[in-house]
């Protein structure tokens, strides 16, 4: 078995680069590594905040440099790549913000007579090892939310980036390095399946985070050592629910946006409308009207609406759900056919079954699915029926109607009048049910990495 890997442009799959892939004696070693720099100490926050300052100047003066990155390994249309870039940066400064807020709270001791005479009150400690495992959608930003914590924090971490897309976090580790972040603190391990599990299951792993499928992240918490915290950030397959919209042209085109956006391989995509069974065919066609004017291309092209899927058989997948769901009765209303190996038509199905694996199963690709209700309870129910929950939205001008249904949807957020893929880098971002474990968010990860200590003093 070859231990290099190849990294391919997303479209064209010529060789960007070859890396060599870490073995198993190098996973330890780098563990090893990690947990010697935790028992040293941190360095002080001052220093931390210092080093997390530089970075983000060298990130934003890198700026085009990591977006043509983005666009090529990961086929993120460069102008969207160039926001991620932007969030990147502001990610850092977020982590910054922080950092400066890390403290324990006093403990009142003498609500009884036995606690009487001591005084008690916590410090935050670094918990300790980080093991991040990322997904490929957004190879700075996740990089940014799973290593800025846990600088911030304190801990030592080392990242397995997803093997179609390092490049965006081998190079953010390289500037981390240039910022004044002492050698081994962050590390970046390029493992085969056999060593991630190794690198993620050792016993000197005090948390671990992972964004990516839940298949792979459910089993892996399952073998964690005893110990070992974590936080899981899977998929969904995301519900809106339409009742009634004063600008419906911006809500279809802020359909398209949300459900086509990264061609759809975004976890919090939107993939299930609920509208009026009233309007359904008029809606859908609204919808299929912008989403057929889709320019779909090389990423790198700074036409291209769409870039590709992240891997032929995504596409092969993809047409393959498709076709079971036209044969289960769905109506194609735009789209529904490969356009190249890595491509596939932005699609609009009218009606899916509800059986049909579109319907009940992450697409991860530039297909939504409009379904009519003639009962919006029943809508309620259809967008609940999932064992995934993340992100949901509803549509209303009747805000009192809007908050009703907002509080009987089963999810971590819901976005009223807004898309499921809103996000900024500060609130919390978590999925419900099998769509996730924890709370992401750069604050919110940080907290995951420090540990409470409590003092107790007699006097």
């Amino acid at each position: 078995m070859s231990n290099l890997l190849q990294v391919k442009q997303a479209y064209t799959g010529e060789v960007l680069k070859e890396l060599q892939m870490h073995d198993s004696i190098q996973v330890d070693q780098m563990l090893s590594s990690a947990q010697k720099k935790h028992l040293e100490g941190a360095l002080p926050i001052y220093e931390r905040i210092n080093i997390l300052r530089k970075l983000a100047d060298l990130v934003a003066n890198e700026h085009e440099q990591f977006s043509k990155l983005i666009a090529n390994e990961g086929g993120k249309p460069i102008r969207d790549a160039r926001v991620e870039v932007t969030r990147a940066v502001g990610g850092i400064h977020i982590a910054i913000t922080e950092i400066q807020s890390i403290k324990g709270f006093e403990v009142p001791m003498d609500l009884s007579a036995a606690g009487a005479g001591r005084k008690a009150f916590t410090i935050l400690e670094p918990i300790g090892v980080v093991v991040a495992v990322s997904a490929f959608n957004h190879p700075l930003n996740l990089a940014i939310h799973q290593v800025i914590p846990a600088i911030a924090a304190g801990c030592p971490v080392i990242i397995k980036p997803a093997a179609i897309t390092p490049l965006s976090t081998l190079r953010l580790a390289e500037l981390i390095l240039q910022a004044g972040l002492p050698e081994g603190w962050v590390q970046v391990a390029l493992t085969n399946r056999e060593n991630s599990e190794k690198l993620v299951t050792d016993s000197r792993v005090a948390f671990f985070s992972f964004i990516g499928s839940a298949k792979v992240g459910w089993y892996l918490k399952s073998k964690l050592a005893p110990g070992t915290r974590c936080a899981l950030e899977h998929g969904g397959v995301a519900p809106l629910i339409f009742d009634q919209c004063s600008d419906e042209e911006a809500f279809a085109n802020g359909v398209v946006k949300a459900s086509m956006y990264h061609s759809g391989q975004v976890c919090v995509s939107v993939q299930r409308v609920y509208v009026p069974q009233s309007r359904e065919t008029e809606l859908a066609q609204k919808i299929a009207d912008i989403a057929s004017k889709q320019v779909v291309g090389d990423a790198i092209n700074e036409d291209s609406d769409l870039g590709p899927l992240i891997l032929p058989k995504e596409t092969d997948r993809i047409e393959s759900w498709v076709n079971e769901a036209v044969e289960q009765g769905a109506q194609v209303i735009t789209g529904g056919k490969r356009i190249n190996d890595v491509s596939y038509e932005p699609t609009v199905l009218l009606n899916p079954s509800k059986k049909s694996k579109v319907s009940t199963s992450e697409i991860f690709g530039p297909v939504v699915c409009i379904y009519g209700y003639q009962d919006i309870n029943d809508a309620i129910t259809d967008a609940n029926s999932l064992d995934v929950s993340f992100q949901a939205s509803v549509f209303s001008d009747d805000i009192s109607k809007a908050m009703d249904i907002a509080k009987r949807l089963e999810a971590s957020a819901v976005m009223i009048n807004d898309y499921t893929t809103f996000r900024v880098d500060w609130m919390p971002f978590a999925g419900r049910k099998h769509s996730g474990y924890g709370i992401g968010g750069i604050g919110y990860s940080m907290k995951d990495m420090l540990e409470h200590k409590m003092l107790v003093i007699k006097d």
